[in-house]
């Protein structure tokens, strides 16, 4: 039974995720279900449903197990997120709360159980339309039922909660009575379950939307895993750094959505409420001018929190508790431009050195695949070589999930195959519930499907390869519309800072409803999400021959004129990656074009539902 059980999730996570279960996932699911399910049938909680690796919405992270049943008292639906550990020791990590030590994983901070199950609570309530309203009816525990109390005496020391409870199998005892409170012994968790399942998704609270509030007055976000790792890690690091006078570069790296920008918002929020020097820092004009127009649009003063990067040239070393480096992989050799003095030009630094001396705890969040223009320097091997150099201990963490594209890593693999960015090739789009791909045979019909969206309240945008000419306005205001396909026009989103004829500024494209009805490029799509994303990849890159062909004379960027200061191998790599970033902007679905005949026959046969 319990291998029939294995064998099961198995073949479900493999069609699901489109990876191999490993084999220690396996070993954990044979050992520490059924001892769950004992535990269950002792409580005489037989009609209890169980749920297995349940997937959190919009989101690619799973929770071991939600039981699902009726509260004893109130007859209405209780749940319980359960987490699931192998351990039997666990250390304390310093003198960091949040994190422990695990002499299996090696000594490093592991987030600490109970606030990993109490995070998937927040977030379950946070977006789940039957929750909402009845937060009180969800609770959470992690289980230990290898360890003893002497071997993890250290997870009782931080306060518990009905989101954070620890159970060793020590403790067996009071597991079962925690269970039988929360749970009914009625058989109704069957009903309780397909409610949970079939509950309304909202919509994530957007990034932009909340940051004014996530900056001035609380944490809006809930950080999960891995994210709250980063988090806390660099916590940790800037109140070392203020007792011990250390140093500590800590990088972030994740995908598309998987959580960088939240991680930054959260930490600038937090550490400005502890009264630590903090900045926020990114390398792209539409990024920091919409933190800047959302988050000070009350307290204007909040804006000088967001700067770029080439804004430390002359800083004082140190002089920053924490320098928060949003989408790092945008940082350039040199912060030096055709406004740096002379003297200042001289004696340019790699900036990356700048950026590491002007804060105690510097933190670079980055996407090694999000270089999209040439003079980008952003890589992991980069910032570590540098800081060794410096001096600097560097701290990782990797952001293995994601949330944008509907937490769909089917998704997110299809797109890295399908542009040569993972190996295996192309494969077809069988479908994902949680999110929905569809290759249209005109631009007409994107703009279409997005009205359809925008109609339904959604959010939407239209974006393309660098493939036209783009005009600047003209004397009257009217945009020219450069974007022009088969009868089909529009015009670009504007290049200023200035709103003409009804458009936003070129850093509120994203951000401002004025900006759908102008196509985006990538430079002002990076770093933002919207709720559907159309996407038009240019006669730049094309399929041909079973394999695709970087079109140079077809691109129209002036950063990838120069064949001296951009090679054909670096041009292929940068139009692969500029149109991974386009495909990976949609949190709920994306609507594909291509220009070439040839290419577009060939999306079809691979996207049929």
């Amino acid at each position: 039974m319990e291998a029939e059980l294995v064998d099961l999730l198995s073949e479900q996570m493999a069609i699901q995720t489109n990876r191999r279960v490993g084999a220690g996932e396996q070993r954990s699911w044979s050992r520490s279900i059924p001892a769950l399910v004992r535990d269950l049938r002792d409580a005489n909680l037989g009609g209890v449903e169980m749920l297995l690796e349940y997937q959190l919405p919009l989101s690619s992270k799973r929770a071991d197990v939600v039981l699902a049943g009726v509260h004893p008292k109130t007859g209405v639906p209780s749940y319980v997120i359960v987490e699931l550990k192998q351990w039997s020791e666990a250390e304390p990590f310093e003198d960091a709360d949040n994190l422990v030590s695990i002499s299996a994983y090696g000594k490093r901070g592991i987030l600490h159980p109970g606030v990993q199950v109490a995070g998937y609570c927040e977030y379950l309530a946070d977006f789940t339309a039957s929750l909402a309203n009845n937060p009180h009816s969800l609770s959470g525990v992690a289980y230990l039922h290898n360890a003893t109390d002497k071997g993890v005496t250290t997870l009782f020391n931080r306060p518990v909660d009905d989101l954070s409870r620890v159970f060793t199998g020590q403790r067996r005892a009071e597991f079962i009575a925690f269970l039988q409170s929360k749970l009914s012994t009625e058989a109704r968790g069957a009903a309780a379950a397909d409610a949970l399942i079939g509950s309304k998704i909202e919509p994530s609270r957007q990034l932009l939307e909340v940051a004014a509030t996530e900056v001035q007055e609380r944490e809006q976000f809930v950080l999960l895993d891995e994210q709250r790792t980063a988090y806390e890690l660099v916590l940790h690091a800037v109140e070392r750094a203020r007792r011990a006078n250390a140093k500590t570069a800590v990088v972030v790296t994740g995908g598309p959505g998987s959580g960088k920008s939240v991680i930054a918002l959260s930490l600038l929020g937090e550490l400005s409420r502890q009264g630590r020097s903090v900045m926020h820092a990114t390398g792209s004009r539409s990024f920091t001018q919409t933190l800047r127009r959302v988050a000070g649009h009350r307290k204007p003063q909040v804006k000088k929190m967001f700067a770029y990067f080439n804004q430390f040239m002359t800083a004082v070393p140190n002089d920053l508790d924490c320098l928060i480096l949003d989408e790092a992989h945008r940082m350039r050799e040199t912060s030096v431009d055709r406004y740096t003095r002379k003297e200042v030009r001289a004696n340019a630094r790699p900036q990356v050195v700048e950026l590491l001396n002007a804060a105690r705890v510097p933190v670079f969040l980055l996407d090694e695949y999000q270089v999209v223009r040439p003079g980008e320097m952003g890589t992991v091997e980069d910032i570590e070589a540098h800081a060794r150099a410096e001096g600097v201990v560097v701290e990782r963490v990797d952001l293995v999930e994601q949330f944008r594209c509907g937490g769909s890593e089917l998704y997110v693999d299809w797109v890295l195959r399908l542009l040569g960015m993972r190996g295996g090739g192309p494969i077809p789009w069988t479908g994902d519930d949680n999110f929905q791909v569809s290759v249209v045979d005109s631009p007409g019909e994107i703009e279409s499907a997005l009205e359809r969206e925008l109609s339904e309240g959604y959010n939407a945008r239209m974006a393309a390869g660098y493939c036209w000419p783009w005009s600047d306005p003209q004397r009257d205001g009217t945009l020219v519309e450069d974007v022009q396909i088969d009868g089909w026009s529009r015009p670009w989103n504007l290049k200023g800072e200035r709103s003409v004829g009804g458009a936003p500024p070129s850093a509120l494209w994203a951000s401002d409803p004025a900006g759908f009805g102008q196509v985006g490029c990538v430079y002002t799509a990076q770093g933002f999400e919207y709720d559907a994303a159309g996407v038009i990849i240019g006669p730049d890159l094309v399929w041909r021959n079973g394999h695709w062909v970087s079109v140079r004379e077809a691109n129209r960027d002036p950063d990838f004129k120069s064949v001296k200061k951009v090679d054909d191998a670096q041009f292929d790599r940068l139009i692969r990656n500029v149109y991974k970033v386009l495909l990976t902007r949609g949190m709920r679905r994306v609507t594909i074009y291509s220009t070439d005949p040839q290419t577009r026959a060939f999306l079809h046969s691979l996207v049929r539902v």
